[in-house]
């Protein structure tokens, strides 16, 4: 993308709300499946081994398509692509509820997950560029409007389903209204485009060095966030015998905390810098990894998964912007992040359940507390990068952000 362009105060403002909207919608889109799955599995007639090969292939397609999404930003510019891609995944949503076998069902994830990826790439690149132009950080509350989708996705889905509606109708409904207000919303976002003399990057790149360094900071919070979304229920029940209703209560209090800490981030980033706030948030998530696993009532377990997502909940966001000022392929750079975070979200309920096989519960959040202690030790290197500030005569650092 043209790096020489220059926006005024009035119009980034305007680009921050648009990005903001569009990362609603993507999150809407989640919601909207995965409240579903149970209607697709029997729709498909599949059992849960096909079901769980099944649900690898959002993650699968994900991973092949997001190296394509650079090239096509460079190739259409970043507002036309974003409109396009994210019109693909709204309307792949319809996609999983028509599969009538476990075949098809594969084919349709791999297609669901592979628009996501793209979508996901084009958007946290544009919010890194107002990030950029605003110097001021607006990625955590980003990801915390994409977390607010998922739940209005979500508590819809939870309506539909309790209502007895068809998938089929709901899907259909669901992606036709996000579809058009995606393009409502994309409208406003930055009409970024390539220099004339410069050079396309490749159709498929592998991620650069410095997108497999910034990856790993990503990939110890989403291990974390992903086995505490889908195993802090079951360690409540099983290894400390709570209720039904007292275990689920444990993964909202997860959600809850990692969406307020999301919706506020930015300000605390902006006071005390990237490298700080990880380090912190990492002292906060291992403390309560700690908690989790020591913790003798069900009350210090809740407590802990709390802590849990109030540490982890600004990694994913500030990976993101470090690699968008890492090099100058901001694309690239971002897409071999999410590529890595992507991959973390498939892998870490099955690790956990596998560890847990062997050995127990509690050993497995063992695992995600040493994890959540890497985002101390690892959180320098999301200083890669200084924010610049542009002005009409260029840009210049901005060097009380960088850190």
């Amino acid at each position: 993308m043209a790096q020489d362009m220059v926006f005024d105060r009035g119009r980034l403002r305007r680009a921050r709300f648009a990005v903001a909207a569009v990362f609603c919608v993507h999150g809407a889109v989640t919601g909207s499946f995965a409240t579903r799955i149970p209607w697709i599995q029997d729709h498909a007639g599949v059992g849960a081994g096909q079901l769980g090969l099944a649900l690898a292939f959002p993650a699968l397609g994900a991973s092949v398509a997001m190296p394509l999404a650079g090239a096509v930003s460079h190739r259409f510019g970043a507002r036309s692509a974003l409109r396009g891609l994210l019109a693909l995944w709204t309307l792949s949503l319809v996609l999983p509820a028509l599969a009538p076998n476990v075949y098809t069902l594969c084919g349709a994830l791999f297609v669901y997950g592979a628009s996501a990826g793209m979508s996901d790439v084009a958007m946290n690149a544009l919010g890194v560029e107002v990030e950029n132009r605003l110097d001021k950080s607006i990625m955590s509350s980003l990801h915390g409007m994409w977390s607010a989708g998922a739940l209005i996705g979500s508590a819809t889905g939870t309506l539909a389903a309790h209502l007895g509606t068809d998938a089929r109708l709901h899907h259909v409904t669901a992606a036709l209204v996000l579809t058009v207000l995606g393009l409502l919303f994309c409208r406003g976002v930055l009409d970024l485009r390539s220099a004339p003399d410069e050079e396309p990057p490749p159709r498929f790149a592998l991620p650069p060095r410095s997108a497999l360094v910034i990856g790993a900071i990503g990939f110890c919070g989403v291990f974390a966030e992903g086995a505490s979304l889908d195993w802090s229920a079951v360690y409540l029940r099983d290894e400390l015998g709570t209720s039904a209703g007292l275990a689920a209560a444990s993964t909202t209090a997860f959600a809850l905390t990692m969406a307020v800490a999301r919706l506020v981030g930015d300000k605390v980033v902006d006071r005390f810098g990237a490298v700080r706030t990880v380090r912190v948030g990492g002292f906060a998530a291992t403390a309560g990894g700690v908690l989790v696993v020591v913790a003798p009532h069900p009350a210090g377990a809740l407590a802990g998964f709390g802590l849990l997502g109030l540490g982890v909940a600004v990694v994913v966001p500030l990976a993101f912007a470090a690699a968008g000022r890492s090099g100058p392929n901001p694309s690239q750079a971002i897409a071999g992040v999410a590529t890595i975070t992507y991959t973390s979200g498939l892998i870490a309920p099955s690790a956990i359940g596998g560890v847990a096989d062997v050995t127990s519960l509690t050993v497995s959040f063992g695992l995600v507390t040493l994890l959540a202690f890497c985002l101390v030790l690892g959180a320098g290197v999301l200083r890669t990068g200084d924010r610049v500030t542009r002005t009409a005569t260029g840009a210049v650092p901005a060097g009380k952000n960088s850190r």
